[in-house]
């Protein structure tokens, strides 16, 4: 892997207006907040957060899905943001997508061979032969084989479909697979399975993913590095190791702790001090100082009118945390 990103996110600002019944402009609510990251070519990035964290709204953004409002997105030279229709077919083939349900991503009207196919007819000219051993091989990358060519989505259980949904992605060799909860919907046995099988082909074809999940264990499991998102903001991002043994950030520690433990009476205990908690931040509360303000236990004064900026954490990364910046100061290097 280069040092040149492969792909480059920088100070990226989504934003949704709500619809009057005059169909007039409303308050803004802004899902994504000055954002910037960056993925490497062959390199997975964790993306973690609860839901309403603006996740999804970044991972659709990078995917052209939905409207930037300011800020850019570059990818292996060309500049995303700047396109204000659907991304041409060259980008298109490039980056690829797998979604939570893979139920619901799938046309049920169509066979396994003609999910898989499908991009294959739109952006190569190969003949139907070379289509179909092409379709035979995705299928038995992810444990599949030639007898479910004929099959429909429903005939086959939900792990099943996502590694459908997972050969269908990876038929064209796109250079970005973008993964929005591609587990959440799945037991913890597929979810084991499933995540095996991304960490395999990611290193066999030098894909780099976008994963979007809640689960900060299970992002540790397959991720170079973590992003914690809150409110659209970015608190908390470095290396996977030092972000999930070592987190910086009062949110990532929570996220940490939310992970249910084997002692019951430890979990109670868990469980009483969480309830114990001030309420949730909203995005109004974010406005001014710390988007993490109203739930975090250390809270200083000046996170109430001040905002944070990232400070540089030791063993790698960043956090927009006072504390972080109290306890190192802000001059030592990355």
């Amino acid at each position: 892997m280069g040092d040149k990103p492969l792909i480059e996110i920088n100070d990226l600002w989504v934003t949704y207006w709500a619809r009057s019944a005059f169909q007039l402009r409303s308050k803004p609510f802004h899902a994504v907040k000055g954002v910037s990251l960056s993925i490497k070519a062959g390199q997975t990035l964790g993306i973690v957060g609860e839901s309403g964290s603006g996740k999804s709204s970044l991972a659709n953004a990078v995917l052209g899905l939905v409207p930037v409002e300011s800020g850019t997105i570059r990818f292996d030279q060309h500049e995303l943001s700047a396109m204000k229709t659907r991304y041409p077919a060259a980008v298109r083939k490039q980056i690829q997508a797998v979604f939570q349900d893979p139920f619901s991503s799938l046309n049920p009207s169509m066979t396994v061979e003609d999910i898989i196919s499908e991009p294959l007819r739109v952006h190569t000219k190969m003949s139907n032969d070379q289509r179909r051993d092409l379709v035979v091989e995705l299928l038995e990358l992810v444990s599949l084989s030639k007898d479910h060519l004929k099959r429909h989505p429903h005939e086959f259980s939900g792990g099943q479909r996502q590694r459908i949904a997972i050969a269908s992605a990876l038929a064209l060799q796109p250079k970005l697979l973008v993964l929005d909860e591609p587990v959440s919907a799945l037991d913890v046995s597929t979810q084991n399975q499933i995540i095996n099988l991304l960490y395999e082909r990611r290193d066999a074809l030098g894909i780099a993913y976008m994963l979007i999940a809640h689960d900060l264990a299970l992002v540790h499991h397959i991720s170079d590095r973590i992003a914690v998102m809150y409110l659209g903001h970015i608190v908390e991002e470095g290396p996977a190791d030092r972000v999930y043994k070592n987190p910086a950030h009062p949110y990532t520690k929570a996220l940490l702790e939310a992970v249910p433990l084997l002692d019951p009476a430890k979990q109670r205990a868990r469980r009483a001090a969480r309830k114990a908690q001030p309420a949730y931040d909203t995005p109004r509360d974010a406005q001014v100082g710390c988007p993490y303000k109203n739930r975090c236990a250390q809270v200083l004064p000046k996170c109430q009118t001040q905002a944070p900026t990232p400070f540089s954490v030791k063993g790698g990364g960043v956090a927009s945390c006072f504390l972080v910046a109290d306890a190192q100061p802000t001059s030592e290097a990355l």
